[in-house]
């Protein structure tokens, strides 16, 4: 029998980039969830049971929707065994599925993490083998299901990944191992900046082109998670094929296909423009985004009023010259100066020696983490 997705324990968890759980704690309220809670590097909540179908669809700053399955004390190793065991884990899913657990641990008398994730695994392998005689393998690479267990200061939560790889995977990247910003991370600058759709965007390093991508999918009203193939909790027990094939089809038929404001990226890099472009057709947005090879010396965004989004270089990106990084941000500085006035620029800074170059005071500070690069999104309004 599956487990029954109508008892289950209707509490959530949603992991985000660090500085963007206010803005997804709003993304979960306006999709229905409840009782909102914000952690460091996510949210907590309540919603209806099969609340994960919408989550996964159309969340933009979640990394992850987690669903909690049990709550106990674990000051010891026993402890934690025994709280693990007690989880019907035959009900959740199918002995033939592989597993990966991963455990985080703060504060507590258990300190290692790995051996918590051993020993949860050990558990769960353990109920399967009580009850059916045989138990799962592990796939710590490409896991058919996740288990995420967090212990902070002895207590203990399990909870199921309905995700799978994690949301900031659209599809569209070409190569999702160049140098760009997550798109989770850039959905939530487009979000932190107020664009509304009803001004121009434009992007004077555009690189792989993900803002403004992340953008046009906000603009158009495309869920992100349409462009996915598979989730977790595809392969859990009581997996409702129906209602996620229901709300798949009332997202493509909520897809805005016209009345998109202008949204145009240039890098100075043509291969870079190149990818660009290739990103946008995967994401079904070619039509609302324009990329084009521009030198930041020659950038500039057209009349006002409008709003500038840029991930510029750290220097990572760069051969690391300070010379050369000197140079593309005092660069920068003169196109928001004198060729962006009226214009609103949100610059994501990594590095503030560089960022020093531009030449202007930012009216206000955003702290974001870039993968563990401590960011501020910088705020200049451009009379």
């Amino acid at each position: 029998m599956g487990y029954d997705w109508r008892m289950a324990r209707s509490a959530y968890f949603a992991t985000t980039s660090k500085g963007l759980e206010g803005v997804l704690a709003g993304e979960i309220e306006a999709l229905g969830g409840r009782d909102t809670a914000v952690a460091a590097g996510g949210v907590s909540f309540l919603a209806d049971p099969a609340f994960f179908y919408r989550a996964n669809l159309w969340l933009r700053t979640a990394n992850r929707v987690l669903l909690r399955l049990s709550e106990f004390v674990a000051p010891t190793p026993e402890a934690l065994y025994e709280g693990v065991k007690a989880v019907p884990w035959p009900d959740l899913f199918d002995v033939r599925k592989k597993i990966a657990v991963e455990a985080a641990v703060r504060d507590s008398s258990i300190s290692n993490s790995r051996f918590a994730a051993q020993k949860a695994k050990d558990a769960i392998v353990d109920r399967f083998r009580d009850k059916l005689g045989v138990r799962p393998d592990v796939d710590l690479v490409a896991p058919d299901v996740r288990i995420h267990l967090r212990i902070l200061r002895d207590a203990c939560t399990v909870s199921l990944d309905t995700s799978g790889e994690s949301l900031n995977r659209r599809g569209y990247r070409a190569d999702p191992g160049e140098a760009s910003l997550r798109e989770t991370l850039a959905a939530g600058i487009v979000l932190l900046s107020g664009w509304d759709g009803r001004v121009p965007l434009a992007d004077p390093a555009c690189g792989a082109g993900t803002l403004l991508i992340e953008a046009a999918l906000i603009a158009t009203n495309t869920a992100p998670g349409l462009l996915r193939t598979s989730f977790g909790f595809q392969n859990l027990a009581g997996h409702r094929q129906k209602l996620w094939a229901q709300t798949v089809e009332e997202a493509r038929d909520a897809v805005r296909k016209s009345g998109v404001v202008r949204i145009e990226g240039s890098d100075a890099s043509a291969e870079a423009v190149r990818g660009a472009q290739r990103n946008a057709r995967k994401a079904g947005v070619s039509d609302f985004v324009s990329f084009r090879a521009c030198d930041i010396r020659d950038f500039s965004p057209g009349p006002p009023p409008g709003i500038l989004l840029c991930n510029p270089p750290y220097g990572v990106r760069m051969t690391g010259e300070r010379e050369e990084i000197a140079s593309f941000y005092t660069g920068l500085g003169e196109a928001l100066k004198k060729r962006s006035r009226g214009w609103s620029a949100y610059i994501l800074s990594g590095n503030p020696d560089a960022t020093r170059h531009i030449g202007l005071k930012a009216s206000r500070r955003f702290p974001l983490m870039n993968g563990p690069i401590d960011c501020r999104l910088l705020r200049y309004e451009l009379y």
